[in-house]
């Protein structure tokens, strides 16, 4: 692909943090690109994900690719692998593992995984740019004792606190564990993303430092959320190890805790244009930091084909 300029700062498009809470219609396409017989979605796929906000994909990685990938998570979980503490992130009230960001910078299998055609090569078709890493990181949700993760929309934390510009960026989630309505699986409010949620109250100092373990700052009120399920229901998207679920970066998402005996787990990576990166924050007094929002990447993904080695 051709490498675009980053977008020059001008009028805040999706004005938010402000002193009550707005719709405004969005005004971004979803899918950047136009379809041909050769993109790696299919037409109606791409429709679908134009439509909803959303695309599971299944059998995307094998069960060989998976166990190798569930192999190295464990590893970094079980503290063998050294990993910077400052990219991980507890579950509210104990010394679980909830996150481990920076998943690309600190292994390799991951890396890897994070510039792998099937899912950065069709994140950069519906960007229809070349694309860098936003932000990776692994998710878990332990079995009993796994939070939820309250409905949000990420564009309106990455837009007023990272200073990403345009709704030009899309999720890619790895599921590295079979993911189903009972286990705390990805719900989503699909059409949604059509609608940007400018959220009420300012962005207190720091406010990354609570809302990585519980997110109250940034999110639609209770109101809003009941007339968007209205308007658009709730699915949930569950899926076997080895599926790929690709969402829009303004998708109402959110998913239940898990009491089950069964964890669930998965991989995360946000796919940027390159022409989108991000700048000054729009509704916060400083950048988050450069674990959560890469701030400058020094060139877009190289794509990998083949299996996982």
């Amino acid at each position: 692909m051709t490498l675009h300029a980053p977008v020059v700062a001008g009028p805040d498009d999706y004005p938010t943090r402000r002193p009550g809470e707005r719709w405004l219609k969005r005004k971004d396409p979803t899918v950047w690109g136009q379809w041909s017989p050769d993109a790696p979605l299919t037409h109606d796929q791409t429709r679908a994900f134009e439509q909803h906000g959303y695309l599971v994909l299944d059998d995307v990685f094998s069960p060989s690719e998976i166990a190798s990938l569930q192999g190295e998570s464990s590893r970094m979980r079980s503290g063998d692998a050294e990993l910077d503490p400052n990219n991980i992130i507890t579950e509210p009230g104990s010394k679980e593992v909830r996150t481990v960001f920076r998943l690309d910078q600190q292994n390799a299998l991951f890396d890897r995984l994070a510039r792998d055609e099937r899912i950065a090569g069709r994140a950069g078709f519906l960007l229809n740019d070349d694309v860098y890493l936003h932000q990776s990181r692994l998710n878990y949700k332990p079995g009993f004792t796994g939070k939820e993760f309250y409905w949000h929309s990420d564009f309106e934390t990455w837009h007023a606190e990272d200073g990403m510009p345009r709704m030009r960026a899309v999720s890619a989630s790895v599921l590295l564990t079979d993911n189903d309505a009972l286990n705390g699986a990805l719900m989503l409010m699909p059409g949604s993303h059509k609608t940007f949620v400018s959220c009420a109250g300012a962005t207190p100092d720091n406010n990354h430092a609570t809302s990585l373990q519980k997110q109250e700052v940034g999110v639609p009120s209770q109101q809003t959320l009941s007339r968007m399920a209205e308007a658009f229901g709730i699915e949930c998207a569950p899926g076997k190890a080895g599926t790929v679920i690709l969402f829009d970066c303004n998708t109402l998402h959110g998913s239940n805790g898990n009491i089950t005996p069964f964890p669930r787990s998965n991989a995360f990576f946000v796919y940027n244009a390159w022409s989108n990166r991000v700048g000054a924050p729009f509704a916060a007094k400083a950048p988050r930091p450069d674990f959560l929002s890469s701030r400058s990447p020094s060139c877009p993904i190289k794509v990998e084909r083949g299996l996982l080695a």
